[in-house]
């Protein structure tokens, strides 16, 4: 399984971002439950968010973005994906 950092840059149109986003996080809760999402949280200025994906290689990671909530309503301006090897944290012996 490969790790991927996906950052995530919200588009102008906030008010239809924010009416998407309990659907948004129920899905990434419903991954993140399934051990498929590591982590996630929007930056503190809310011009984006982080999410840490583990996913077998990026074709099933572009699968679970396009399952995402936020992809057909085209809030996101950009997904910026790229893998990533941690080598400290409290889950990687998971």
């Amino acid at each position: 399984m490969a790790r991927f950092a996906v950052e995530l840059v919200f588009g102008p149109d906030t008010e239809k971002r924010l009416a998407v986003r309990p659907s948004h996080r129920e899905y990434i809760a419903s991954l993140a439950e399934k051990g498929v999402v590591l982590g996630a949280g929007p930056y503190a200025d809310d011009s984006g968010a982080l999410i840490i994906y583990e996913a077998a290689d990026e074709p099933a990671l572009k699968e679970f973005i396009a399952a995402d909530p936020y992809t057909p309503a085209n809030v996101i301006t950009e997904w910026k994906i790229r893998e990533w090897t941690p080598v400290l944290g409290r889950w990687l012996n998971d």
